[in-house]
């Protein structure tokens, strides 16, 4: 392509500003190596810090001491605690499957709102044919 058949305009910028081979379009973007939130927060949970428990001093990671304190406030009565105790305990018995609906009906229930369902369904008709006639 010739200098002279070349025409700037929409989607087509002057070639002096456009990238040369090998030049990044942003030189000074994120530096190689530097970790992601999800990252940072996995190093961040699997980090030791020193408990005392029974009398002795050990290590454990920042994980498993915000479970020990969650199931003492739990032992204590703290309702909001033992209801994230057992919800967590419910979803990692279930395979990471999602808890089970509370308000899930039993088959007797189902079949109560089947009936109701054919009875509102038959006044409507039943309605609908009254003001066809009217």
């Amino acid at each position: 392509m010739s200098k002279k058949s070349y025409t700037v305009g929409y989607k087509k910028p002057p070639k002096s500003g456009q990238f040369k081979p090998g030049q990044s379009g942003n030189s000074k973007g994120r530096p190689k190596g530097t970790k992601n939130l999800k990252t940072v927060f996995e190093e961040e949970l699997l980090a030791k810090v020193p408990i005392k428990e029974e009398g002795k001093s050990r290590k454990v990671t920042k994980q498993e001491a915000m479970i020990k304190a969650l199931m003492l406030k739990a032992m204590q009565g703290d309702i909001k605690a033992i209801n994230a105790v057992l919800t967590t305990f419910m979803k990692l018995m279930s395979g990471d499957a999602q808890v089970e609906d509370e308000t899930a009906l039993s088959s007797s229930e189902n079949a109560i709102l089947d009936r109701f369902r054919e009875m509102v369904l038959k006044e409507a008709a039943a309605e609908k044919m009254g003001e066809a006639d009217g």
